[in-house]
């Protein structure tokens, strides 16, 4: 059975995060759904690349997914913050054991829904005033809580969602598609 993974776009997500956890899930033959924040379906990133999301965040029954994924950018973790829905869907699924994974800035979500204990990492100078205990490492599993540091280890933090959520085989395989060895 298909593990079926929410990340939400909002406006000022950092884009190399983004897309490479929604591609390489994908890949991975994870079901990746890409909900809006609002009923605006174009959303710009911090680099002004527009996306178009599939959904909106309102229009999901967030009881079908086994997690969650939160791209960084700075503009991006503010609006996750300020959401509402989006941190009671932290908590929810914090609560009942599935995935909970952000990088870069959102760890700072992680924190505001209450769900960020443990290890983490996040983009440098992003700890400061965070729950848990940082370590300056490209990504970091905590149970079912998985941080990653920045842009530059976007792919890193999407095989590692796969391995969490495919297994070891399914990890290994995509490692050496995407030519991580080298």
């Amino acid at each position: 059975m298909s593990k079926k993974i929410l990340v939400p776009l909002a406006g000022g997500f950092e884009e190399i995060e983004f897309v490479s956890v929604v591609d390489i899930l994908r890949r991975a033959e994870v079901e990746v759904i890409v909900a809006s924040l609002d009923d605006e379906k174009q959303v710009s990133g911090a680099h002004d690349i527009k996306l178009l999301a599939e959904y909106t965040l309102s229009s999901l029954d967030i009881n079908e997914f086994d997690g969650i994924a939160l791209a960084g950018g700075y503009g991006g973790m503010m609006n996750l913050k300020n959401n509402a829905l989006i941190l009671d869907i932290l908590k929810d699924f914090y609560q009942k054991g599935k995935l909970v994974s952000a990088i870069c800035a959102s760890p700072m979500v992680l924190n505001e829904a209450g769900v960020l204990q443990g290890n983490f990492t996040c983009y440098p100078s992003c700890e400061q005033g965070l729950n848990g205990v940082y370590e300056n490492k490209a990504v970091v599993v905590n149970g079912n809580l998985i941080t990653s540091a920045g842009p530059a280890t976007a792919a890193k933090f999407a095989l590692e969602l796969v391995r969490y959520l495919c297994g070891e085989q399914k990890y290994k395989k995509l490692y050496d598609e995407l030519l991580m060895h080298l």
